[in-house]
């Protein structure tokens, strides 16, 4: 969570009031604004995550790139907006994101943005390259599952890995890993499509805690 939402904005007239862990703490609009973001931003990324994988068995490896830049804006983006207590794991779920964005770039400079796929499958040490990009992503399931238990969540978790690194190790095939991927994509839909109905407290946390954490920080800073 940024340090401005850990703070937070002074409650308005009506805002819900809850007890934490440290004290009351209210969920402003803005909370209620950066939770929406997050859920529209992993849904984004779990539709281009989806349509990439659909374009790449129904049509062909060609051309996949465009669907990278809404699954990198998407992913990006919930990591700006996702609450996490640990200040040390968002940065490092953020600097795996932005290593994995370099990755693509790499790959694509080298192999051409039309056949970053087709040196991706032929090549599997691109996984180097690109895996901490799916290390963010996997890493937003395990706080998912961590906070709500939801199984798809877990599945989340586990099947980016075990599909990459499956590839990586050759110790499964192209149709292995493209069924994994499948499965590991749909129940990314599932996930995000079930967070809406959600109240937004439940994505914000114990702000309480937010605002500890914040205090025991600066006199080190000081």
């Amino acid at each position: 969570m940024s340090t401005t939402s850990a703070m937070g904005t002074p409650p308005a007239m009506g805002d819900p009031v809850f007890e934490g862990v440290y004290g009351p703490f209210s969920i402003t609009g803005q909370d209620r604004r950066e939770v929406l973001g997050y859920r529209l931003a992993l849904l984004t990324t779990a539709i281009a995550q989806a349509a990439l994988l659909a374009q790449w068995h129904w049509v062909g490896p060609d051309a996949l790139w465009p669907w990278l830049l809404p699954l990198a804006a998407g992913l990006g983006l919930a990591l700006r907006w996702i609450h996490i207590y640990l200040r040390p794991l968002h940065r490092a779920l953020q600097l795996f994101w932005l290593a994995g964005c370099l990755g693509f770039a790499a790959l694509a400079w080298a192999s051409g943005p039309g056949a970053m796929a087709t040196s991706l499958a032929a090549n599997g040490r691109w996984i180097w390259a690109i895996g901490p990009f799916f290390a963010a992503l996997a890493g937003i399931g395990f706080k998912e599952f961590f906070c709500f238990r939801r199984p798809e969540a877990i599945g989340v978790t586990l099947l980016l890995p075990l599909a990459l690194l499956g590839h990586l190790s050759g110790l499964l095939d192209a149709s292995a890993c493209g069924n994994l991927l499948a499965i590991e994509a749909a129940l990314l839909v599932v996930l995000t499509l079930r967070k809406f109905p959600m109240e937004a407290a439940a994505d914000v946390g114990d702000k309480s805690v937010f605002a500890y954490l914040e205090g025991q920080r600066q006199p080190s800073n000081a």
